[in-house]
């Protein structure tokens, strides 16, 4: 067990967070999370409406076992009508849910009536500028992404090494961070370099809970580093994703007439992306996924993948352990002259 501010403010075994994931975070998904030590977040956007959120949120509960868990809220970046935000966290109170893990739009007007509900919120960002927002605003822990995370990984694509060494200077609350994170090593690491855990969504993906197609997870399996992409940069709204025929195409009309949103939609549609999920079809289909896949090297039980990243945790840490004597040499005070 290794004891953070992550595992003490969701009292979990490991600092380890199983991001929402849109289409695939559903009740199995998280509370095979949970039941594996970790945190897990289902996603409030993947279900179509919400008496259909209310039926996941009560069936996460019963299967966690008692367990934690918590509901992704990601709200556009502006308000727009029919923005049905303001209901789901009515929903999630009324189900009480204790944890909320938002993104997208700044969360402030929502942070009253959560935490009057006895809410903790959990903010994800792109940049530590805004980590510090939001740490401002109220929220209670943060998590920054860089720029190796599948889905949006912001505009400035800062790495996650550089983001969570900045972070630590002034981000007082719990820190996560995340963006191509999926080994027990890269977790020490992370807590080496002052966050308090880490959040994990691609090296999930081939968990045996998540419902997507097996021909979809066969492809993760032979997935390297190099077989994800970036699109929509031409709209400011940046994703990373499995390279295929459809982001191929989508690159080629963004270089071609940058910002061309009618051209874009029929590719970037979400539906597109669930039907992928359902086929196994993966040269259709913007589907997010982060540099991480290069870990996802089998498909098995959520408890096992954890199990394997706990391992590769201790195993760091006996490497790191079996340096302490150079440490001890480093930091030795030359003789006085």
């Amino acid at each position: 067990m290794l004891n953070t501010r992550v595992t003490a403010f969701f009292e979990t075994r490991l600092p380890i967070v199983a991001s929402g994931l849109q289409w695939l975070a559903t009740a199995d998904y998280a509370a095979a999370a949970s039941r594996a030590g970790i945190m897990g977040f289902m996603t409030a956007a993947s279900f179509p409406d919400l008496p259909a959120l209310r039926a996941g949120i009560r069936r996460c509960r019963d299967l966690c076992e008692g367990g934690p868990f918590g509901v992704n809220v990601s709200m556009l970046p502006k308000l727009v009508e029919g923005d049905r935000a303001e209901a789901i966290f009515d929903l999630i109170a009324d189900e009480g849910v204790r944890f909320v893990e938002t993104s997208g739009r700044n969360p402030e007007p929502h942070l009253p009536c959560l935490h009057a509900a006895g809410i903790k919120v959990v903010h994800k960002v792109s940049t530590v500028k805004h980590a510090r927002k939001a740490q401002a605003l109220g929220v209670d822990m943060v998590e920054i992404i860089g720029a190796e995370a599948g889905g949006h990984p912001g505009m400035a694509l800062v790495g996650t090494i550089v983001q969570a060494a900045l972070a630590a200077r002034d981000i007082t609350i719990p820190l996560v961070v995340g963006g191509g994170i999926g080994t027990g090593a890269q977790l020490v690491a992370a807590l080496a370099l002052g966050a308090d855990g880490v959040l994990m969504g691609t090296r999930f993906l081939v968990a045996e809970e998540v419902w997507a197609h097996p021909a979809y997870k066969r492809r993760l399996v032979k997935a390297e580093e190099a077989d994800t992409m970036l699109v929509m940069q031409s709209l400011r709204n940046t994703v990373r994703a499995l390279r295929n025929e459809t982001t191929e195409r989508i690159q080629a009309i963004e270089k071609e007439t940058p910002g061309n949103l009618a051209a874009l939609m029929p590719l970037i549609s979400g539906k597109l992306g669930r039907q992928a999920y359902e086929t196994g079809e993966t040269q259709t289909g913007m589907l997010s996924l982060g540099q991480s896949v290069a870990f996802a090297d089998r498909v098995e039980p959520m408890a096992r993948i954890v199990e394997r990243i706990s391992d590769e945790a201790v195993n760091a840490l006996q490497r790191v352990n079996r340096l302490s004597g150079s440490w001890e040499r480093i930091t030795e005070r030359p003789p006085e002259l």
